[in-house]
């Protein structure tokens, strides 16, 4: 039988990363967090490190703002050449467009196709690694930003969705995903901004379809969409 994978979803300041990482510390004590956001200003880099600060030990952390399907695969093939975790089929390769590395961020959307997107991050490294016991991804809305910031349409970026949630349907070890909830306000006054919403939107649904557990997280409480509530969150 397949690990968990535990799917968080929430508005802004919901509670929803919290909720996630509680989950995820009451469920092993090696634990690696796979973030998406890349710091590129003054602001972003302080909720970075509060995010690292309210983490503490017991963590790694490793950045892929582009391809968390390749750095899962790799992450996964070290679980099950530990022995200790029972191997999930073969992921299929990813599809669609990919995009290089680089702060650089065009201003608007610009056709269907972009450049390619590197195969993913290395294991980190050090005396001190140690193969995860659970997995905190986080988060899928900063990733769909990252992607459409990089000429990405909708049908690539749905297809790089539909090969992340074949890793997430049956992981080797348990995962939480973290992404935002925006379609319960207003409709954005911008094309980027709605076309965000849209494909954040069916990406949520596209990966609450393939996870086991979703939780809504409102006010800092977890609400169970689908499955029990998980009982580290009891």
């Amino acid at each position: 039988m397949s690990a968990r994978c535990v799917f968080f979803v929430g508005g802004t300041r919901s509670g929803k990363s919290g909720m996630a990482q509680r989950w995820a510390e009451a469920v092993a004590p090696q634990r690696l967090y796979l973030a998406t956001c890349w710091a590129e200003d003054e602001e972003m880099a302080r909720r970075v490190a509060r995010h690292q600060d309210m983490r503490g030990a017991g963590w790694q952390c490793l950045e892929e703002p582009l391809n968390p399907a390749a750095a899962l695969d790799r992450l996964f093939a070290a679980a099950t050449q530990t022995g200790g975790v029972r191997a999930s089929q073969p992921p299929s390769a990813v599809d669609g467009p990919t995009v290089p590395e680089g702060p650089d961020v065009p201003d608007g959307l610009a056709g269907p196709k972009g450049p390619e997107i590197p195969d993913g991050p290395e294991m980190p490294k050090g005396p001190e690694t140690a193969v995860p016991g659970v997995i905190l991804l986080d988060c899928i809305s900063l990733w769909i930003a990252n992607l459409l910031a990089r000429d990405q349409d909708e049908k690539a970026i749905l297809r790089r969705v539909s090969a992340l949630g074949e890793r997430l349907a049956a992981p080797p070890l348990p995962v939480a995903v973290v992404s935002a909830e925006t379609g319960l306000g207003l409709v954005p006054m911008s094309p980027l901004g709605r076309a965000f919403n849209d494909v954040l939107g069916l990406a949520n649904q596209e990966l609450a379809r393939v996870c086991r557990h979703v939780v809504f997280v409102s006010c800092g409480l977890p609400l169970a969409l689908k499955g029990a509530l998980p009982e580290e969150l009891c």
